[in-house]
């Protein structure tokens, strides 16, 4: 196993930006496309995009690991002795399930060709206007509707909202954080469903690909540079969420809507 310090260095940054991009609004997958050209870095491989993206899944079942154990208790009491008082938080497993569905068919039916059509930095530059102008437009919205309010219309909105985000430069977390808003949800409503409907997408991924990321030739000899990548990724997450959820607790999405204009006009000019 041969270690290059400049190659680790190179996946380290992009495991940093992965890390810190994936929780907020400004499409990860958006920045590492740009990094890629800017830097003049390339990972070639899936293994690294899945790998920093189980990161960015660690750090989510941390920090909403309370909700996801009373989730899983209370829909388990529910199915077993109906107990009506875990009855909200059985719909709202439901209600996950649901909006998981369109992105994960979408996603299985046509993502290479959504992938190979919209690649490229000026797509990515555009697509990020284009969060910037959802967020802009909800930015002073202040729902009403906490877990027990959600509806199915909700969660067919909302995961409507993450199959869009299939397009390369569309933030994940902006596109079904911008679709709960606009449903009525309150921020931190919107906020939970978002994060916890990342994990079955991020998760479901994750484990598709675990026979691809084994056979990868180049795995013995990226193994550091990627371990790097990985446990840098975990760490970014974690602190880019908890920011995050700050943030979102003092309704201060518009930061996010101007940084996407001003990143999509500086690659317009400059790509």
């Amino acid at each position: 196993m041969e270690f290059n310090i400049m190659e680790t260095i190179k996946y380290i940054i992009l495991g940093l930006i992965q890390g810190i991009t994936e929780p907020i609004p400004v499409s990860s997958s958006g920045h590492l496309v740009l990094a890629q050209h800017f830097l003049g870095i390339s990972t070639k491989k899936l293994t690294f995009e899945l790998l920093v993206n189980a990161g960015s899944l660690i750090a989510v079942l941390i920090i909403y690991r309370r909700d996801i154990i009373r989730l899983a208790t209370n829909g388990l009491s529910y199915i077993i002795h109906r107990n009506e008082e875990t009855r909200d938080d059985f719909r709202f497993i439901i209600y996950l399930i649901i909006a998981t569905i369109p992105a994960g068919v979408i996603g299985v039916l046509f993502n290479d060709v959504i992938s190979e059509a919209l690649k490229g930095v000026r797509v990515t530059a555009v697509t990020l206007f284009v969060t910037g102008a959802a967020l802009f437009l909800i930015r002073n919205l202040r729902g009403r509707k906490l877990d027990g309010d959600l509806t199915l219309k909700d969660a067919i909105v909302v995961g409507f909202a993450q199959a869009v985000a299939l397009i390369p430069g569309i933030s994940r977390s902006g596109a079904t954080i911008v679709g709960s808003m606009a449903m009525g949800m309150r921020p931190e409503t919107a906020l939970r469903f978002s994060f916890l409907l990342y994990i079955p997408v991020s998760l479901g991924g994750t484990i598709l690909s675990i026979s691809d990321m084994a056979n990868d030739p180049d795995l013995a000899t990226l193994f550091i540079p990627y371990l790097s990548a990985f446990v840098v990724s975990i760490i970014a997450s974690y602190c880019a969420l908890k920011w995050f959820i700050n943030i979102m607790e003092k309704g201060n999405l518009i930061y996010f809507s101007i940084y996407c204009f001003i990143v999509g006009t500086l690659v317009l000019l400059f790509a």
